[in-house]
């Protein structure tokens, strides 16, 4: 059994109480970026949020609590060694796909595919950055 594996065994086997006491929760995500101050204020046009006082191009956050439903976000710059893959994106939903692509288009995005799966249509971006994201026509994920 991998390392990966046993330890997953072993989270199921651990009792809801044992779970309770542990410190580990989930804070939010972070983007690595060239620029964080341009990621941060296209994803803040994309989403309609404000970014934090005190935005730079070395660190820049999304005001949380806002009302788009989205986990506190974190942009910071990454200038070593990173390659433009990106091995988790988000996911937007809209009831206009055409016109929020297009929306998204002038902010700075650039359409890169689309998808209709049984009546349900979806289009993959990429951010300014080179990021993939999707975005998806109708009322939330994994309809």
């Amino acid at each position: 059994m991998t390392t990966t594996a046993t330890a997953l065994s072993q989270h199921r086997a651990t009792r809801p109480a044992d779970r309770a006491s542990r410190t580990t929760t989930f804070a939010g995500l972070a983007y690595d970026a060239f620029d964080a101050l341009a990621a941060a204020q296209f994803w803040a046009a994309a989403l309609r949020v404000d970014l934090s006082p005190g935005a730079s191009p070395a660190r820049a956050e999304l005001v949380t609590g806002s009302t788009a439903g989205i986990p506190p976000l974190v942009f910071r710059q990454v200038t070593d060694g990173r390659t433009l893959t990106t091995p988790l994106h988000l996911q937007l939903t809209t009831n206009d796909l055409d016109a929020e692509s297009r929306r998204l288009q002038q902010l700075g995005a650039r359409r890169v595919g689309s998808v209709n799966d049984h009546g349900r249509r979806s289009m993959t971006l990429i951010d300014p950055e080179g990021n993939a994201f999707d975005l998806v026509d109708g009322g939330g994920l994994g309809r």
